[in-house]
């Protein structure tokens, strides 16, 4: 074990002599593994990184465009005449972007570095090969849902969840990792979102304020809840590495450990709060507290050191706005100046979408060989999907809505068609062959 900790500090700028943190460890998850070709197998399916990451930027273009497209019609006066989705689509674009996309980039990055975290094997090409079969699945049954039957699609949709669930906790539980557990606690909850979301459509269960609509707000909670958990401990510890590489002489990044309780706490309870008949007054009030107690964690990350490295840079504002959109949701539902939906794309867009874009960047270029070093079209990237989120939540203060949908959702767009085009040959080809210096940042 110590051997393992003096390599890691090593090979990750902490210095002879530094014992890092696990914080540290968990990030140098996201930039240790090596990845072969498996007989005759696509490179894609070797690791959960290359296929997830890859269909996740794919998915999100593909689903954007066609809710854009669906407010470009209506925008025009005009109407489809028949959908391909038995769900209102409104509801079909909030479920796919939270249990679709976001779902795809968790597969990927719980596949790949739980392993790590554990010391154990890596799920081989066939279990990426048949969780994404299903993943895939979900997809095209909710988008085909008008021709199946709604609780056929429910099981296939339902079904991907607990199957990258059990992958986890066959690791987790081999090593103990109690610590980790948590993250099963989201899965579970996340795949309750989906559920009531399913149980809607079907006809089931029906609340008055909306099961739908509710399964959609557990979601986004329940994903902001991991990045509260996740970013807390790679942000700062990147950060640190990459100032200690480059001999800073001011503070470093710093961690308290109450605080961060406090925050990761907060938003597991905002996210329990999501659920129905939870007062509204109670779910904005814990909302503000998981807002300030995370604006504060933040705050002492030294993010301003990292302004000139937008890898770096990318995941504290990821951060910031998850902070941001604790707060501005919290002060909607007890204030009401603006739309709760508004609100919470703050934390959908804003949070979800940049942090998720900023780790699939950088894993995949850390895991395939590449120097942590991002591209001026990914720097782009990072900039619209920010613009992106701001123009969603705040827009329709002052702008049409239907201006302020088309915009929002082409720069979205445009965002991580950039990803895919960037990425399309890190994430399908080996690694680098050629030697290279030691990944440090």
């Amino acid at each position: 074990m110590n051997g393992g900790w003096e390599g890691f500090g090593a090979g990750h700028g902490l210095g002879p002599g530094t014992r890092p943190t696990e914080s540290d460890f968990m990030a140098a998850t996201l930039q240790r593994k090596n990845v072969s070709r498996i007989g005759g197998c696509p490179i894609v399916l070797t690791s959960g990184f290359r296929f997830y990451f890859l269909c996740a930027g794919l998915f999100s273009v593909f689903a954007m465009l066609a809710w854009t497209a669906w407010l470009a019609v209506h925008a025009a006066g005009a109407a489809f005449v028949s959908l391909p989705m038995s769900m209102a689509p409104h509801l079909w674009h909030a479920h796919e972007m939270v249990y679709g996309y976001t779902m795809a980039v968790m597969a990927g990055f719980f596949i790949t570095a739980v392993p790590n975290w554990t010391g154990t094997e890596e799920a081989g090409a066939k279990f990426v090969a048949v969780s994404g079969f299903i993943w895939l699945l979900g997809r095209l049954g909710v988008w085909f849902s008008s021709a199946f039957d709604p609780i056929a699609v429910a099981v296939v949709d339902l079904a991907f969840i607990p199957v990258l669930s059990m992958a986890i906790l066959g690791r987790l539980a081999r090593k103990s990792q109690v610590r980790n557990m948590i993250f099963l606690f989201l899965l579970s909850t996340l795949f309750l979102g989906n559920l009531m979301m399913h149980l809607d459509w079907i006809g089931w269960i029906g609340w008055s304020g909306g099961t739908a609509e509710a399964g959609v707000r557990v979601g986004v909670f329940a994903s902001a809840a991991m990045i509260s958990i996740v970013g807390a401990r790679v942000v700062p510890a990147f950060t640190r590495n990459a100032l200690n590489r480059d001999g800073y002489a001011g503070a470093l990044p710093r961690s308290n450990a109450w605080l961060d309780r406090l925050g990761v706490l907060s938003a597991l309870l905002a996210t329990l709060a999501a659920f129905p008949f939870v007062p509204q007054f109670l779910l904005g009030c814990i909302a503000i507290a998981a807002g300030a107690t995370n604006i504060l964690r933040l705050s002492a990350w030294n993010g301003w050191a990292v302004r000139n490295s937008p890898i770096l840079w990318i995941l504290h504002l990821a951060f910031l706005l998850l902070a941001a959109g604790y707060l501005v949701y919290g002060s909607t539902l007890i204030l009401d100046y603006m739309s709760e939906t508004a609100a919470l794309h703050l934390l959908a867009i804003g949070a979800i979408g940049s942090m998720t874009l900023a780790m699939m960047t950088r894993a995949s270029l850390g895991h395939s060989g590449r120097p942590l070093i991002v591209k001026r079209p990914i720097v782009l990237a990072y900039l619209m999907v920010i613009v992106a989120a701001l123009i969603r939540s705040f827009g329709n203060l002052a702008f049409d809505y239907f201006a302020v949908m088309l915009i929002s959702g082409l720069m979205w767009t445009g965002a991580f068609a950039l990803f895919v085009w960037i990425y399309f040959p890190i994430l399908t080809r080996p690694r680098p062959s050629r030697p290279r210096e030691e990944l440090q940042q």
